[in-house]
């Protein structure tokens, strides 16, 4: 039953059009800059659109005490002028052209993404070459983007519990390794950047050699390859960055935490578990448990908790990373549950998966989930160049994206329950609560 039933979900996804045109690794054409900048190329001439998808090897982890937040801090100086290109041209002369753009920064990658018609191709080029090469890191503007951070930083934790609580997680669960620190950064190292800070960090991490690129939608190979020499390849590579040498030590017993918020109006809890980087073996079962734990009305906590009036709502995630980080279960308490009551419930169905393990049909739930979600990525082009360049990244290759099904499909029970054992347990385990008021000891 649940081989025919993944086997039909895959197939009515791969009916689509669009999927049908990059279901294969040989549809991805990929080829490398003699600066080192990779750059991938998915034809899709479905639609008379593009996309280009900028991965730079940049985040958090890439920092340290003192200059926490540049990564994030670059994502919008990228945007602020350059030499060709000055103060807002970039979106005016992207909009003109009739695209349109955004940016995400994370604790790994700091990621640039451009939508646009298809003709316009050489001007997406030319916009990214020019703020690659020649970013004006203005002092002025400097001092105008450190006020717009820091406030998106003030109000991001004042209107978030979940950023609130988890930047304090994290720096619990963390001791040694820069997953520790908030990716917005702190607030005394957003107003303490100097201007040589800027200059060397844009130097050494927007270097093409630090960069993945990916471009799908309705161009050819040969387009890209002519404007990616045109464009992309004078621009000289450095020195590769330097490695991130620090291990997390491991964790010997449970951490726990309090932050009081008084706007909180019930009990907030988190408890972070540390797991294997991404390209571990035990990813996906450790990804399939999220989707047990956490996804749709029927899923573990929301069971348990939800409809048992003992939580509002629930969640367990589990980010990408390229070093061992964390993986989350969060609920917020139900009015007059207390925060105790939330966590013992939180803990409680945590280890009733490590002891007593899933049924077969939970974990075939979770599995058409993620066949389901992969494949509907896989339909768009802006899916396929995140997708893809996610896989690149974060796995080592993008030919592996191509096994994915298989991995979650090899997945059991045993699996499920083997990593809850491993991973989700006390010793490993820190417990985070926000709430208004903190409880008394017992």
């Amino acid at each position: 039953m649940k081989k025919t039933l993944i086997a039909l979900l895959a197939a009515a996804a791969l009916a689509s059009p669009l999927a049908a045109q990059a279901t294969d690794a040989s549809d991805i054409k990929s080829f490398t800059l003699n600066n080192g900048m990779k750059i991938m190329v998915l034809p899709d001439s479905s639609i008379p659109n593009a996309n280009m998808y900028l991965f730079w090897k940049v985040g958090s982890r890439n920092e340290h005490p003192g200059i926490t937040g540049i990564s994030h801090f670059f994502e919008h100086m990228m945007f602020n002028g350059s030499k060709k290109f000055g103060p807002k041209m970039f979106d005016r002369t992207m909009e003109a052209a009739g695209g349109a753009n955004n940016a995400y920064t994370t604790e790994n990658v700091t990621v640039y993404t451009d939508w646009f018609p298809s003709n316009a191709l050489e001007t997406i080029f030319d916009l990214e070459a020019d703020r690659i090469a020649h970013l004006d890191i203005d002092p002025k503007m400097v001092a105008s983007e450190r006020g717009v951070v820091a406030s998106e930083r003030t109000t991001g934790l004042e209107n978030s519990n979940w950023s609130a609580l988890q930047q304090q997680v994290k720096g619990v669960a963390f001791l040694a390794h820069p997953y520790s620190w908030p990716v917005i950064g702190h607030e005394s190292d957003i107003q303490a950047w100097t201007q040589q800070d800027l200059v060397d960090y844009h130097k050494t991490y927007y270097a093409p050699n630090n960069a993945v690129v990916v471009i799908s939608g309705d161009v050819t190979e040969a387009q890209v390859k002519q404007l990616a020499a045109q464009y992309f390849e004078p621009i000289p590579a450095q020195a590769p960055p330097a490695a991130i040498r620090t291990v997390e030590p491991e964790q010997k017993g449970e951490r726990r935490i309090f932050v009081k918020k008084e706007s909180a109006s019930t009990p907030n809890v988190m408890l972070a578990f540390h797991v294997p980087a991404t390209k571990d073996p035990d990813y996906y079962a450790l990804d399939l448990l999220t989707s047990i734990l956490g996804d749709g009305n029927s899923s573990r906590l929301s069971r348990a908790l939800v409809d048992e009036q003992l939580a509002l709502g629930v969640v367990a995630y589990m980010p990408m990373a390229f070093d061992p980080n964390l993986f989350y279960v969060m609920g917020v308490a139900a009015p007059e549950v207390s925060a105790n009551t939330l966590t013992d419930a939180l803990i409680a169905q945590v280890d009733l998966i490590a002891k007593d393990g899933v049924t077969q049909q939970e974990l075939d739930k979770a599995k058409n989930i993620k066949l389901m979600n992969f494949y509907r990525e896989m339909e768009t082009i802006n899916g396929k160049s995140n997708t893809v360049g996610t896989y690149e990244l974060f796995f080592g290759s993008y030919q592996k994206l191509f096994d994915a099904p298989k991995a979650y499909d090899k997945v059991t029970i045993a699996d499920i329950q083997r990593v809850a054992q491993t991973y989700l347990k006390r010793s490993n385990r820190t417990v985070g609560v926000l709430a208004a008021q903190e409880e008394s000891d017992k």
